[in-house]
C-alpha cells in the first residue's frame, strides 16, 4: 500500500493522547452521604475487572478512529501489478490542447492555465526516473522525444495558444508513436470540441493506457466569417467585382444588423449589415469598383465578442492588366475572331498564319483559337497538345472543304475523335446547355422560343468513353456544335462547324460573343482566395520556372519560410508542410522579386464552442482502457486512479473512522451503565 500525502501520516502521534487520557485517570470519585446507612446495602459497586475492560474497549476504539482518520487524509492506494513491469520506467505522454477554444475563461481562469496546472501535479506524482513526452497542436519535432520531469516541467512554461487545429484522431495517432513501450501512459488535456472530438469512431492500440481530463467552458456565442468566393471569372482593372460573403452564428440567439466592412490594399471598398440567425450562415454580396492592376490583398471584418480570432478573414487575388489571346488562321478573310477580341483593350490579340507559327510563344497566351487552317501539321498538333496538358485553352473551328481526313490526323494527334463524316442539307438548329458554366450570367431571362444557331454544313465526330466530353451546344443525331474536351490541366473547345458563313450563322449569331468571351475568361487559371494555417500543406501558383541554384521563399513580417517546390502540368505547387503557422499575408519571392501575394487564415472549426460530453466520449471509444475525467476532481485524484489502475482506500478509512467513534459512544453509554460509588 503506498500513499499519495504520506506527510499526514505524521499526525499519527496524536494517538498518544487517549493512551494518556487512559493512563492518568482524572475522574475524581464523589463522596455520597446518606442520611440512612439502610441504603448502603441496596448500592452496588462495580467490579474491577469489568471497568477495566469497558476502559480498554474505549482506548481501542480513540485509537483506531484516529488512526483511519489520519490515514484518509494521507491517501492510501493500492497500485496494481498488472498494467505495468515492476522495476521498469514509466513513458507518460501529456497532451495539452493549446487552441483558441483554450482561450475561454473560467473561475479557474483560462482553460490553457488550468490545463498547464492540472499537467504539472500529474507530473509532479511521478518518480524522478519517469519519462514523459510533451504534445501540442503544433506537433513540433522536439516534442517527439522524451524527457525527464525538469526539462517537461520547463517545455510546459512555452506552451501558448496556437493556429494549429487538429482532430482527436490525428492527437491519438501522434501520441501513440512510442505506444510499443509497455508502460506508456496517456493523458489528454482539452476541452474536447465537437469539432475536435469528431463523431466517428476512434481507433486506438489495443492495451493502451489513456486518459481523458475535460475542461470545464460554458458554451459561448460566436460569430464567424466563414468564407469568400468571387463570382468574377477574371479580375480586370477598373471592372465591376463581385464577392459573396458566408457569415456563420454558432450562438444559440440571433444576430442582428452584424456590421460587415470589406477593404483592399487598405482601402475600405464595400460595407453592409447582416442579420445571422442562430445556428445557421447567411450569405451576401459585396459589389465595388475601382481597382487597378497588380496583387490585391483583401480583408473581411465584422466585430464580435468574446471570440475575435475568426472576426477577419484575409485573401487575396491578381487583377490581370491584359489577357493575351493568340489567333492562328488558315482563311485571312475571316475576321470574326479579330473583330471580337480586338474592340476590347483587355484582350492584346496576336495573329499568325498557319504558314508562320511560333510554337515557342505559345506559354505565353491564356487562349489560342484555331480557325479554318486548311492544312493542319502534325508538328502543330503536338506543340498543342503539349500547351494545353500544362494548363492552356484551345478554342479550334475546322476548316471543312479540307476534308474528314486531313482534321482526322490532326485531332488524333491532340488526342480527340476521328471525323466520322461531313453532314449536309437543310439547316439544323442547336439546343443550348443552360446549365453549363460558359452560361452562367450570360442571360438574365431565357426566353420559351430562344434563338439558336443553325448550321448547313458540320463534322459528325466518333464518340468515347475514354474521353472527358461535355456537350455545349447541342445537335441531332447524338452530334455537337460545340464541346469541351479535357485534356492534362488545360481544355479544348471544339466545333464541328466553321465559321464561314456558308456552313451556318454561328459567327453570326448572338451568341458567339459572350460565348468566346466565356471561354477567353475561363481560360485564365484561377487559385485559391487563401488558404488555412496549420491545415494547407501544398500551395499553388502560377507556373514558375527556376534555374538549377534559384528557389522560392514565402515572407511575412519576421517570418520566412523555404517551401518544397515541385513543378506540376500549368502550375507550381509549394509544399510548406506545418511551417505556416500564423495568418496573415506572405508574399511568394523569387530572389527580389514578388511573384504572389497568399493569404492564410486560422481554422474555422475553431468557431464552434460547443463541447462533447463525457457519454459522447465513451460512446466514441466504448475500450475499458480509456477513462474520462472531469477537471472538477483533483488532478492528483485522477492521477492516482488512473496511473496503475490503482484501487484507493481514502473512502473507506473514513467509514472505519465513524464506526469506531460511533462504537465509542455505544460503549460509554450503554456498557454496563453503573455510577463509582466511594462510601465515608
Amino acid at each position: 500500500m503506498n500513499f499519495l500525502y504520506p506527510g499526514f501520516l505524521f499526525a499519527l502521534l496524536a494517538i498518544a493522547i487517549p493512551i494518556v487520557i487512559h493512563l492518568f485517570n482524572f475522574r475524581k470519585f464523589k463522596k455520597v452521604y446518606f442520611s440512612n446507612v439502610q441504603f448502603l446495602k441496596e448500592a452496588r459497586e462495580q467490579s474491577s475487572s469489568r471497568e477495566k475492560l469497558k476502559h480498554l474497549l474505549v482506548l481501542f476504539s480513540r485509537i483506531l478512529a484516529i488512526t483511519f482518520l489520519v490515514l484518509a487524509f494521507a491517501r492510501p492506494f493500492i497500485p496494481s501489478t498488472n498494467t505495468h513491469k515492476p522495476g521498469s520506467r514509466n513513458v507518460v505522454s501529456i497532451y495539452i490542447d493549446n487552441s483558441y477554444s483554450m482561450e475561454s475563461v473560467n473561475k479557474e481562469g483560462s482553460l490553457l492555465d488550468e490545463a498547464k496546472r492540472k499537467a504539472k501535479e500529474i507530473v509532479d506524482s511521478y518518480g524522478l526516473n519517469d519519462q514523459f513526452q510533451m504534445l501540442t497542436n503544433d506537433f513540433e519535432g522536439r516534442h517527439q522525444r522524451l524527457v525527464n520531469k525538469g526539462e517537461f516541467l520547463q517545455q510546459l512554461e512555452e506552451v501558448k495558444i496556437s493556429a494549429s487545429a487538429r482532430s482527436l484522431q490525428q492527437v491519438i495517432n501522434r501520441l501513440q508513436a512510442i505506444s510499443d513501450n509497455n508502460n506508456h501512459i496517456g493523458y489528454l488535456l482539452s476541452d474536447f470540441q465537437k469539432n475536435f472530438a469528431g463523431t466517428q469512431q476512434l481507433k486506438t492500440n489495443e492495451g493502451e493506457s489513456l486518459n481523458f481530463i475535460k475542461l470545464n467552458s460554458n458554451d459561448l456565442p460566436n460569430i464567424s466569417v466563414d468564407s469568400i468566393w468571387s463570382l468574377s471569372p477574371v479580375h480586370q482593372p477598373n471592372q465591376l467585382e463581385h464577392f459573396v460573403v458566408r457569415l456563420r452564428n454558432f450562438g444559440a440567439e440571433d444576430a442582428p444588423r452584424v456590421a460587415l466592412k470589406l477593404s483592399i490594399n487598405g482601402q475600405q471598398k464595400a460595407i453592409g449589415n447582416i442579420s445571422v440567425a442562430a445556428g445557421k450562415s447567411v450569405i451576401d454580396t459585396l459589389s465595388f469598383n475601382g481597382l487597378t492592376g497588380g496583387l490585391q490583398r483583401g480583408v473581411v471584418r465584422i466585430k464580435d465578442y468574446p471570440l475575435t480570432f475568426d472576426d477577419e478573414l484575409n485573401f487575396a487575388f491578381n487583377v490581370n492588366n491584359e489577357m493575351s489571346v493568340l489567333h492562328i488562321y488558315g482563311n485571312p478573310t475571316e475576321k470574326y475572331v479579330s473583330s471580337l477580341f480586338a474592340s476590347d483593350r483587355y484582350f492584346k490579340l496576336n495573329e499568325a498564319p498557319e504558314s508562320n507559327i511560333n510554337y515557342s510563344s505559345f506559354s505565353a497566351y491564356s487562349l489560342i483559337v484555331l480557325t479554318s487552317l486548311r492544312s493542319p501539321s502534325s508538328g502543330l498538333a503536338q506543340q498543342l497538345k503539349a500547351y494545353v496538358q500544362n494548363g492552356g485553352t484551345v478554342a479550334l473551328f475546322p476548316n471543312l472543304d479540307a476534308g474528314a481526313p486531313v482534321y482526322t490526323s490532326f485531332l488524333n494527334s491532340l488526342g480527340l475523335p476521328s471525323v466520322v463524316q461531313i453532314n449536309t442539307g437543310n439547316p439544323v438548329s442547336s439546343s443550348v446547355d443552360l446549365k453549363n458554366e460558359l452560361f452562367s450570367g450570360v442571360f438574365d431571362e431565357v426566353p420559351k422560343n430562344v434563338d439558336l444557331p443553325v448550321v448547313n454544313r458540320y463534322f459528325s465526330y466518333a464518340s468515347s468513353s475514354a474521353m472527358a466530353k461535355e456537350n455545349i451546344l447541342q445537335l441531332p443525331l447524338n452530334s455537337f456544335l460545340l464541346a469541351r474536351y479535357n485534356l492534362g490541366a488545360g481544355k479544348i473547345f471544339l466545333s464541328g462547324s466553321s465559321l464561314d458563313p456558308k456552313d451556318g450563322n454561328l459567327s453570326r449569331h448572338p451568341v458567339f460573343v459572350p460565348l468566346m468571351l466565356r471561354i477567353a475568361f475561363l481560360s485564365v487559371r484561377s487559385f485559391p482566395l487563401s488558404y488555412i494555417t496549420g491545415t494547407s500543406d501544398v500551395l499553388e501558383c502560377r507556373k514558375v520556372e527556376l534555374l538549377k541554384n534559384q528557389s522560392l521563399k514565402l515572407v511575412s513580417d519576421k517570418v520566412e519560410v523555404i517551401p518544397d517546390v515541385r513543378q506540376s502540368p500549368g502550375k507550381t505547387l509549394l509544399y510548406v508542410a506545418d511551417q505556416v503557422k500564423k495568418p496573415g499575408f506572405y508574399e511568394l519571392k523569387k530572389g527580389d522579386a514578388t511573384l504572389a501575394i497568399l493569404a492564410f487564415n486560422d481554422n474555422r472549426k475553431e468557431s464552434d464552442m460547443h463541447y462533447a460530453d463525457e457519454a459522447v466520449l465513451q460512446r466514441l471509444f466504448g475500450k475499458p482502457n480509456i477513462k474520462i475525467f472531469n477537471s472538477k476532481k483533483d488532478a492528483q485524484s485522477l492521477q492516482v486512479s488512473a496511473k496503475n489502475s490503482s484501487t484507493e482506500l481514502w473512502k473507506l478509512c473514513i467509514i472505519l473512522a465513524i464506526v469506531f467513534l460511533a462504537i465509542e459512544i455505544l460503549l460509554i453509554r450503554f456498557f454496563n451503565h453503573t455510577k463509582n460509588i466511594n462510601t465515608a
